[in-house]
């Protein structure tokens, strides 16, 4: 039974792992690796692994199983056919996970390509996923979307103006996504997290010093941290609780934190 409260309807369960059919984008490594990993240690039925590197989601869904479907998630017809395919040759897409994302070390200098390459990856991917599969998962009455964002998209990132930028639009297009379906079964999560030990961040401990701070995380457990999160139906997954307090100081004396970010990006600018 659907319990009301405040005038809000409260769903009898939430979304569960098992015997969900799971697309993760950036599936080759990194967090996307050990989503797939994660997802079948909790009773998935079928994870799709999709990455430009072929060779790379071979090997995962050799290893975990499932299917390994070549993907770039800067061309919105690719992510519509791993979508269509999906649907078509295995089932119902319950979970979409749009974790392939990019960094570009730089600011207002970065030349308007890499600008352009970057916001089609880290935003208009999250864009074109919902485009072809909200109005599926719509008709199905649920369905969940867990997508990549950052800390950095919360607060920012020191040294990294086009990161920065892309990962707070993902965010809002989140938070659109979240309370324009929220009354038709559809849920989202923003994954943020601070430092994690991937091919991205490796061998740039000095220019990501900020983020790195408060820790760097293994793939492994910023997975779980995924899960618990959806089945928990919340929308920021902070592996770095601390990000949580980082935010609360932000909005609570925004010139405050600007000055304190000054100081860092002083310290820390390469």
């Amino acid at each position: 039974m659907a319990v009301a409260i405040c005038g809000v309807n409260e769903r009898e369960k939430n979304m569960d792992i098992k015997d969900r059919v799971i697309v993760v984008t950036g599936a080759a490594s990194g967090i996307g690796r050990s989503l797939v990993k994660i997802f079948y240690k909790h009773g998935a039925k079928h994870v799709v692994s999709a990455d430009v590197n072929m060779d790379g989601i071979s090997k995962v869904a050799k290893e975990y199983g499932g299917t390994a479907m070549k993907c770039d998630v800067s061309r919105e017809g690719d992510i519509a056919k791993v979508i269509r395919t999906t649907e078509r040759e295995i089932g119902p897409i319950s979970i979409f996970c749009s974790n392939a994302g990019i960094g570009h070390l730089g600011g207002i200098e970065v030349p308007n390509d890499d600008w352009q390459k970057i916001w089609e990856i880290n935003l208009m991917s999250h864009v074109w996923a919902a485009r072809h599969l909200v109005p599926l998962m719509e008709k199905r009455g649920e369905g969940y979307l867990l997508n990549t964002a950052s800390a950095a998209g919360l607060l920012s990132q020191v040294g990294d103006a086009s990161y920065s930028a892309t990962k707070h639009a993902a965010v809002g297009l989140g938070e659109w996504l979240a309370f324009s379906y929220a009354k038709k079964g559809i849920k989202v999560s923003m994954l943020c997290p601070q430092g994690v030990r991937t091919a991205m961040t490796d061998g740039l401990e000095k220019e990501l010093a900020v983020a790195m701070k408060d820790g760097i995380l293994e793939p492994d457990d910023v997975a779980e941290e995924c899960v618990k999160t959806i089945n928990e139906e919340r929308f920021l997954v902070l592996p770095h609780p601390v990000v949580e307090k980082y935010i609360q100081y932000k909005t609570s004396d925004y010139d405050g934190w600007l000055a304190g970010m000054a100081k860092l990006n002083e310290r820390f600018r390469y």
